[in-house]
């Protein structure tokens, strides 16, 4: 199990491609389900479908080239070679969620209860995705010279140059964190969220926080001015914007009032502050890894406990689909 045994399934068909299209697949499954406990018109989600996943995936390989150019400078017709591998999920997200803008505005729905409905598959198809990682043998982490630590899944053996070598599986960790937020948005969105975006929010800085920490231990992340690491970066921005949100969104409410509630709010923005200029190299800081994986994790830890604290409670009748339950 540590090793692939095959790249392809029955011989033919690429395992990447076919875990892309199963993860693509239960999403839409999801949301079409999710779609009759909403006020959206029927099909509206397989109509959306239709348009948002051509150009999710050629996002996600656009952006995957733009920080991967020299691998393609020599060779352009491998930027087509999408089945090989190379592909990026928050190039996705991104062309994703434009393509949702313009879907909404022609068919005047709030983009972002269209974000909700999409959300929780999104994160169950990376959940899924991430083990074309291991068909392909990419997306692992650092190199394993322990041999208590050389077991699956923690750790996933990859051809080096002088034969197998073990290294730390990080797309496992990622698929792992994955299905554990699809688990809380599914159960959360039942019996907590009670405004539209929040299914949507949460999966983002969720999986911002998760991404923050595992790409550090990625061996083949995507690089901006050589040194920074482009996801870590955009993990950070996107927590910041979260937090800001939810600041915005709750800043008369009474549970803010107290100052001693804003405390971790703080120290999260000032931490992710810390974190963009660390990822950035405007601060130098010469730690161990484990040093290096606790601090991101306290950042992450207070990311979250940020927006938890921000939005407070709720009573059972005001969960937003609580009338919808089934």
């Amino acid at each position: 199990m540590s090793v692939p045994y095959s790249r392809t399934i029955f011989g033919v068909i690429p395992w990447y491609s076919f875990l892309i299209v199963l993860g693509a697949a239960a999403a839409i499954v999801l949301a079409v389900r999710e779609e009759k406990r909403t006020d959206l018109k029927k099909d509206t989600v397989l109509d959306f479908s239709l348009i948002v996943l051509p150009v999710g995936i050629i996002g996600a390989r656009i952006y995957y080239v733009i920080f991967s150019w020299d691998a393609f400078k020599d060779d352009f017709i491998s930027v087509f070679r999408i089945w090989e591998g190379g592909i990026a999920i928050y190039g996705a997200v991104i062309a994703g969620l434009l393509t949702a803008v313009i879907f909404c505005r022609r068919r005047k729905i709030h983009v972002l209860t269209l974000c909700d409905l999409i959300a929780p598959g999104l994160v169950l198809a990376q959940a899924i995705g991430r083990w074309g990682n291991y068909f392909n043998q990419e997306a692992y982490g650092l190199l394993l010279e322990d041999p208590s630590l050389c077991f699956f899944p923690f750790a996933v053996q990859i051809q080096g140059p002088s034969g197998l070598e073990w290294h730390m599986a990080t797309f496992f960790y990622e698929s792992f964190w994955n299905l554990c937020v699809f688990v809380f948005l599914m159960v959360a969105r039942r019996r907590w969220f009670r405004y539209r975006g929040d299914v949507f929010f949460f999966y983002t800085i969720l999986y911002a926080c998760g991404r923050l920490i595992i790409e550090d231990f990625r061996m083949d992340s995507l690089y901006a001015a050589s040194s920074v690491r482009v996801s870590q970066l955009l993990s950070v921005l996107i927590c910041i914007f979260v937090i800001g949100y939810y600041i915005h969104k709750f800043r008369s409410s009474t549970h803010l009032r107290s100052p001693i509630s804003l405390v971790p709010v703080a120290l999260a923005l000032a931490a992710d502050m810390f974190a963009a200029l660390w990822m950035t190299g405007a601060v130098v800081l010469n730690v161990t890894v484990i040093v290096r994986f606790l601090l991101l994790l306290a950042c992450g830890v207070l990311n979250a406990a940020a927006v938890l604290i921000l939005y407070g409670r709720c009573k059972e009748g005001d969960v937003l689909y609580a009338d919808h339950r089934g």
